[in-house]
């Protein structure tokens, strides 16, 4: 069973994700997708989460990220040295 966080930050990629398609759709293309679910999370990622996400200065957005466990945090290490 995933925890909390791998369940937020899964959810979370995914309605940002479908929320940035259907703003290129309707940039694009001129109509939205169609809506689909309607499940209390559906509804919690769509209305409250994406906006309030956006609406955060970056430097916010990023302590948050940075406070919750994840490969986020990884340190991938820089190029290796010349040999």
């Amino acid at each position: 069973m995933p925890s909390f966080f791998e369940w937020v930050r899964k959810n979370s990629e995914h309605y940002l994700m479908e929320a940035s398609q259907r703003e290129m759709a309707k940039k694009y293309l001129g109509a939205e997708p169609p809506v689909t679910g309607a499940t209390a999370k559906d509804v919690f990622f769509r209305r409250l989460f994406v906006p309030i996400y956006r609406r955060l200065p970056y430097r916010l957005r990023r302590m948050v990220m940075m406070t919750m466990p994840g490969s986020h945090r990884r340190d991938w290490g820089g190029r290796a040295p010349p040999q």
